[in-house]
């Protein structure tokens, strides 16, 4: 077995790297955060001796501690399990001359302006963008496309930072939160789009050498990702039948991206993400050379037997695929909800999810109190549909939430009404 150098900062009681990968305690040498392991540390004494914790996981000084440590263990390999991860295990196998997705593929993949610039020039439609370096860049774009326009962090995720400008006191708004922002507003760290109006959709699956291995499209309920953490809503995700007249457009875009942007020799989990408006051709937002979040990766094995994010770690630690082009069309299609925290303590449902198709998990415990969706995938409780197509897969999502938001309460307390 390969010694890898492993980044996760993925708590060990819900992402259980000791299950996922094969002989850790000789194998994996760990970089990870005290918090990740809290409530694990038998499993980290036992499956990861090699690990390091690092008590500001962000910071640059954790990139000179994962080099020392894979240096000093003879780290044959460097994988990462989080978006954030990807550029810094790229440098890494940059810096030890170790095989894997390299820093121009990495930055491809996480950088959107790089991304979006690559993606544009080979013929893939994409919004009308630019970096934004100064408030005249961001000016610029307003003048030439109009409202409304998002500004993001080019490096983001998870559409956290992303604004949506509909008119000048947005504007004033986004310059005005400068000093409270995490994502500096320096060169080389923002950009803007122009607001694309349609459907929202995102294709998963496994790629290598730039090309797809497998994958399959879905349809989002809501019109953006950014939109669950303003409005506090719940989101859903349904897979597309084989028959959808979207389909074929979806998975065309995804092989070209994926055929432009700088590949990996070694096979990638990806998630893409993409806009279908009235004419009917889909349009960019971004890809990413990880597995997609919330029950995405849950979904996708549930149809095809492969989880998405244990895959893509596994071959990442050199194991091999384990499916190798696309399956037939399923006789099922899966689909996801989560359901956000309200405000106040939570009282859950009294009896069981009536929806059978349904398999319902509450996360929150009863009396838990609630703030809102403070981060994406956030959720009091969390659903996996399956059915015989995807007007069924929605027709139990749309029970499951009238049962769901009928059955539950929110007891204001004194802080929340004040």
């Amino acid at each position: 077995m390969p010694k890898v150098l492993l980044f996760s900062r993925q708590p060990l009681t819900g992402r259980p790297l000791q299950q996922w990968l094969d002989d850790t305690a000789d194998s994996v040498v760990l970089i990870t955060t005290p918090k990740a392991v809290q409530g694990a540390e038998d499993v980290l004494a036992e499956h990861f001796p090699m690990h390091r914790l690092v008590p500001d996981y962000h910071s640059w000084a954790t990139e000179e501690i994962a080099e020392e440590a894979a240096r000093a263990h003879g780290a044959d390999l460097v994988a990462s399990t989080s978006e954030s991860d990807v550029l810094r295990a790229a440098r890494l196998r940059a810096r030890l001359g170790l095989p894997g997705q390299d820093t121009a593929s990495a930055t491809a993949y996480r950088d959107k302006v790089v991304m979006k610039r690559i993606a544009r020039e080979a013929g893939i439609r994409v919004p009308a963008f630019t970096p934004v370096d100064s408030p005249a860049d961001l000016l610029d774009l307003l003048d030439a496309q109009g409202f409304p326009a998002v500004v993001k962090p080019r490096f983001g995720a998870g559409s956290e930072g992303v604004a949506v400008l509909r008119g000048p006191a947005d504007v004033t708004a986004f310059l005005a939160r400068q000093r409270a922002s995490d994502v500096p507003y320096l060169p080389g760290q923002w950009m803007a789009e122009s607001f694309v109006v349609g459907d929202f959709f995102h294709v998963d699956g496994i790629m290598r050498d730039g090309s797809v291995v497998h994958a399959w499209p879905s349809q989002y309920n809501l019109g953006g990702i950014a939109q669950r953490l303003q409005d506090h809503t719940d989101v859903s995700s349904a897979m597309l039948g084989p028959d959808d007249p979207r389909f074929g457009p979806l998975t065309r875009m995804t092989r070209d991206v994926i055929a432009a942007l700088p590949g990996s020799p070694v096979p990638l989990a990806f998630h893409l993400e993409a806009w279908i408006g009235a004419d009917g051709e889909p349009v960019l937002c971004e890809i990413a050379s990880r597995a997609g979040g919330a029950l995405i990766a849950e979904a996708y094995e549930r149809i095809f037997g492969v989880h998405l994010a244990r895959e893509g770690l596994r071959t990442q630690c050199g194991s091999a695929l384990t499916l190798t082009e696309q399956p037939p069309d399923p006789a099922e299609l899966a689909g996801w909800t989560l359901f956000p925290p309200g405000h106040g303590v939570f009282v859950p449902p009294s009896g069981p999810c009536p929806v059978p198709a349904a398999d319902l998990t509450v996360r929150l415990a009863p009396g838990a109190v609630g703030h809102g969706v403070e981060h994406l995938t956030q959720s009091a409780a969390d659903a996996l549909v399956t059915a015989g197509t995807a007007a069924q897969v929605r027709k139990y999502q749309e029970e499951l939430a009238h049962w769901w938001y009928a059955a539950t309460d929110w007891v204001r307390t004194a802080s929340e009404t004040s």
